[in-house]
């Protein structure tokens, strides 16, 4: 049987043609509405109201309010004046602005050295021990479970710059000085980012386990049969299983790295001589460290501006590794 369409049936016809599928879409649409209604449809808008409320009032808000308040100059106790882009002229004209980059940067350098392949060898070894797994996992999490503070004051005491410090006794069993850990602008970055992979390293672990779990045994068994050891079985089998998993979490740790505050605050302030100053920690100095009451409204253009960098390297990134990750 031929089927007509309107482009190719006469003028009356494709009338008729287009009369009769407007009619059908439109039995459609009211078919669907009441339907929705008698079903589970009311029920599942009632349970979704109280989460959409909280959203809009602890997430949506405060992102339109700091949208807003960027273009204010804006201390939160006088009244707010409209500046336009004086603010980002502001925050770009900041001779600090570069210095934070750059520490950012090479925080986020560092730690994807350190950081980003710890966790997987960890979880592969705990994976291939065939007792007391679930105590390893407890032990590999259990710097997670520390509160930030006052893990970072315990690494602080560690790195305690005198010879009888916990880190500088180690060092000196080889032979080598008392090191300024935190006092030194080469090795306080390093420092910094040598606690930071301690303290997130267990979370990154467990979702590594989770992920192994799902690797087929024969793969790995095909594996052995063949000669390989374990690592030539991580490079072969593991790695290429988690390529997904490896890739999601790629991207959190650099959004994470990105957006560092509480290891360089509490560690050093920022020092010395601002070689730990990273690009949260600037913000913090124009909200809470400037004129009374604080430079809001710098310190959301500058949040903005990292937010859209973020966000356009996250498109890139997903638009570049989509077919890899999905091959």
């Amino acid at each position: 049987m031929t089927q007509i369409s309107p482009a190719t049936a006469p003028p009356l016809v494709a009338d008729t043609v287009e009369t009769i599928e407007e009619a059908v879409e439109t039995g459609r649409r009211r078919r669907r509405v009441p339907q929705w209604l008698r079903g589970d449809g009311p029920h599942i808008l009632v349970f979704l109201l109280p989460l959409l409320a909280s959203f809009a009032l602890f997430s949506w808000k405060p992102i339109v309010d700091s949208a807003v308040m960027a273009f204010q100059q804006t201390n939160l106790i006088a009244p707010p004046e409209w500046v336009g882009l004086e603010n980002f002229a502001t925050v770009l004209s900041d001779p600090l602005l570069g210095t934070a980059v750059v520490n950012t940067l090479w925080f986020a350098v560092l730690a994807l050295l350190l950081g980003y392949p710890v966790p997987l060898v960890v979880a592969v070894l705990m994976s291939e021990v065939r007792r007391g797994r679930g105590l390893f996992s407890a032990l590999a999490y259990l710097p997670v479970v520390v509160p930030p503070v006052v893990a970072a004051l315990l690494w602080k005491f560690f790195y305690d710059a005198s010879p009888n410090g916990v880190f500088n006794t180690i060092v000196g069993w080889f032979g080598i000085p008392p090191q300024p850990w935190l006092q030194d602008q080469l090795s306080a970055m390093p420092s910094i980012v040598l606690f930071a992979t301690w303290s997130a390293a267990g979370g990154t672990v467990i979702i590594y386990l989770a992920a192994l779990v799902g690797v087929a045994p024969e793969l790995y068994d095909a594996a052995e049969v063949d000669g390989a050891g374990i690592w030539r079985k991580v490079w072969h089998v593991t790695v290429p299983q988690l390529r997904g998993v490896l890739l999601i979490t790629f991207i959190l740790q650099i959004i994470g790295t990105a957006q560092v505050f509480l290891e360089p605050f509490l560690l050093t302030a920022g020092g010395p001589a601002n070689s730990t100053t990273t690009i949260l920690m600037l913000i913090y100095k124009y909200a809470f460290q400037n004129s009374l009451g604080g430079d809001y409204g710098a310190a959301t253009a500058l949040s903005i501006m990292l937010a859209i960098v973020l966000g356009l390297f996250s498109a890139l990134y997903f638009r570049l590794t989509k077919s890899w990750s999905m091959s």
